[in-house]
C-alpha cells in the first residue's frame, strides 16, 4: 500500500508543475489558486458527504486545520505561481525537492526528531546541486542572475518552507484522529476561504477561465492535483511519518524537468545535468538507511 501512495505522488505531482506553468498569464496568480483550491474543496466536500463519510472536526481542532490551509492549500501556491512567471517549472520542482531537508529541520523543531550527521552532507550537496542547475541561466544573464530569477528562487524557496510546516501541522492533525481525507476536505474550503479574502482585500480583479486549455489544466490541478495527490501523500506522512514520505519530492523533478524539457523548450546543459544529479543524490543520503552490522557470535 505504502509503495502504491508513493508511486501515485511522484506521478501526480511531477505533472502539476506543468499545469502550474499553462495557469500563468491573464489570470492573476490569487484568482487561479482560489480556482484550484474551490473546485477541489467543492469535489471533496461532496464526495465525503455522498458517502456519507463527511465529519465535522472538533472545534479545538479548527485552528490546526486553517493552519493546514494556510500552509498546503493557499499562501505555498500563491508563492509557487508566482514563481512560475520567473523560472521554467521544471526548476522550480528542483527547489521543492529540498523539502525533505526542510521537512528534517522542522521535524527536529517540532517534534524533537533527531538530525543525523548526514544532513550535512546531503544540505552541501543540495545547494551546490541547485547551484549548478542555475548556472545556465546565469551564464545567459551575463555572470549573475536578473532580478526576475533570482525572485522566483525566492518564491519557490518560500512556497516549499510554508509546504513543509504544513507537513508538521498535518502530522498532528492525523495524531489528533483527523484523517487526511477530511483534513484536506475542510482546509481546503478555508483555504479557498482565505483566498477569496485576499482577493476582496486586494482589489483583484475576478477574470473567468480563458480558454480550453486553462481550463482543463485548472481542472487537472483541482480534482487530480489536490483531491488525490494531497490525499495520497498526506496518507503516506500519517503512515510512514514526514521524512520519508518527502522523500517523494526526489523524483519529482524527473518527471517535472522532462515535461518542461518537451513542453516549454528547456534546454539542457552539463551543469544542470550533474546539478540534478547532485540534487538529488543530497536527498539520497539524506534519507538512506544507515546498516546496521550484526553482532557475531564468538
Amino acid at each position: 500500500m505504502n509503495a502504491l501512495l508513493f508511486a501515485a505522488t511522484v506521478l501526480i505531482w511531477g505533472t502539476t508543475w506543468i499545469a502550474i506553468a499553462l495557469q500563468v498569464g491573464p489570470v492573476p496568480v490569487l484568482v487561479s489558486v482560489f480556482y484550484r483550491f474551490a473546485v477541489a474543496a467543492l469535489v471533496l466536500l461532496a464526495g465525503l458527504a455522498l458517502a456519507g463519510r463527511l465529519r465535522v472536526p472538533a472545534g479545538r481542532d479548527w485552528p490546526w486545520i486553517v493552519a493546514q490551509a494556510l500552509c498546503l492549500f493557499s499562501m505555498n501556491f500563491i508563492c509557487f505561481y508566482a514563481a512560475a512567471a520567473y523560472l521554467p517549472s521544471g526548476l522550480i520542482s528542483v527547489i521543492f525537492s529540498l523539502a525533505t531537508l526542510f521537512n528534517a529541520v522542522n521535524a527536529r523543531i517540532f517534534f524533537g526528531e533527531r538530525i543525523a550527521a548526514r544532513a550535512v552532507l546531503a544540505s552541501l550537496l543540495g545547494v551546490s546541486g541547485l547551484a549548478l542547475l542555475l548556472a545556465p541561466e546565469q551564464a545567459a544573464a551575463g555572470g549573475t542572475l536578473d532580478g526576475g530569477t533570482i525572485r522566483g528562487i525566492a518564491l519557490a524557496c518560500l512556497g516549499t518552507m510554508l509546504f513543509s510546516l504544513g507537513n508538521m501541522v498535518s502530522r498532528r492533525n492525523s495524531a489528533a484522529g483527523i484523517s487526511p481525507l477530511q483534513a484536506n476536505g475542510w482546509g481546503m474550503a478555508c483555504g479557498a476561504a482565505v483566498l477569496i479574502g485576499l482577493i476582496a482585500v486586494t482589489g483583484t480583479t475576478m477574470v473567468a477561465p480563458p480558454d480550453g486549455r486553462y481550463l482543463g489544466a485548472m481542472l487537472y490541478l483541482a480534482v487530480v492535483g489536490s483531491v488525490i495527490g494531497f490525499t495520497t501523500y498526506l496518507m503516506l506522512v500519517a503512515r510512514i511519518g514526514s521524512a520519508r514520505a518527502a522523500y517523494a519530492t526526489v523524483l519529482f523533478p524527473i518527471v517535472a524537468l522532462a515535461l518542461s524539457t518537451a513542453y516549454e523548450g528547456y534546454v539542457w546543459h552539463w551543469q544542470a545535468g550533474l546539478g540534478l544529479g547532485l540534487a538529488l543524490l543530497g536527498n539520497l543520503v539524506m534519507f538512506s538507511r544507515p546498516r546496521t552490522g550484526r553482532a557475531v557470535p564468538a
